[in-house]
């Protein structure tokens, strides 16, 4: 076998190399653009439900994943609906990721008296919810507009929500919370093994 020969198999075996690389990255950026993308809980405000330090995944597509660098977005295959945990991007900058659950969507009236949350009028059990203070801040009555969605912490008494900044675009929605893929407790240096995997309702 000659050298040109060796050389050739050698160009081609590398080809192949960078042809299986690139063909990752793309798939992988495709993906994370437009069907999942992984987040992490930096604060309290949505316990118990989420830790400060939980990992978790998003689908981005279910309620339309926008399309990088253009002005659009996919087509959706459904709204956000109440008790969805949602990922957006923050009304004030448009650029911060929140994470919080929505209350009520566009048309509904929210009235929150104590720890008794009013959705157009009838009082909704929350097991999620959580007061720390036993309910310190009352809140609406408030319809939201159309086009919009109300979003609350579960942990009502330190969160940073629709209450302080008002109504979330559904053009800032970047998907819905899926599962947790990682736990990290930031004050015992330790790994919450028991959370992994879980669900998130």
């Amino acid at each position: 076998m000659g050298s040109d020969d060796k050389n050739t198999k050698k160009k081609s075996k590398l080809r192949e190399y960078v042809e299986i690389v690139v063909t990752a990255v793309v798939l992988a950026l495709i993906v994370r653009a437009l069907i999942i993308q992984s987040y992490h809980i930096p604060s309290e405000s949505m316990e118990s439900t989420l830790l400060k330090g939980d990992f978790l995944f998003a689908n981005k597509f279910l309620y339309g994943a926008k399309v990088p660098f253009v002005d659009l977005r996919l087509p959706k295959v459904r709204d956000p609906k109440p008790g969805d945990i949602v990922i957006f991007k923050f009304p004030g900058d448009r650029k911060t990721d929140y994470i919080k659950r929505c209350i009520a969507v566009e048309g509904q009236t929210v009235e929150l008296k104590g720890t008794h949350l009013f959705v157009d009028g009838v009082e909704k059990i929350e097991s999620y919810a959580h007061y720390e203070g036993g309910g310190r801040f009352d809140f609406g009555p408030y319809t939201v507009p159309g086009g919009f969605i109300l979003c609350f912490g579960d942990n009502r008494d330190n969160s940073s929500d629709s209450r302080a900044w008002g109504p979330v675009d559904k053009k800032l929605l970047r998907g819905k919370a899926l599962f947790l893929y990682f736990s990290l407790d930031y004050k015992k240096h330790w790994i919450r093994f028991t959370r992994i995997g879980d669900l998130i309702r």
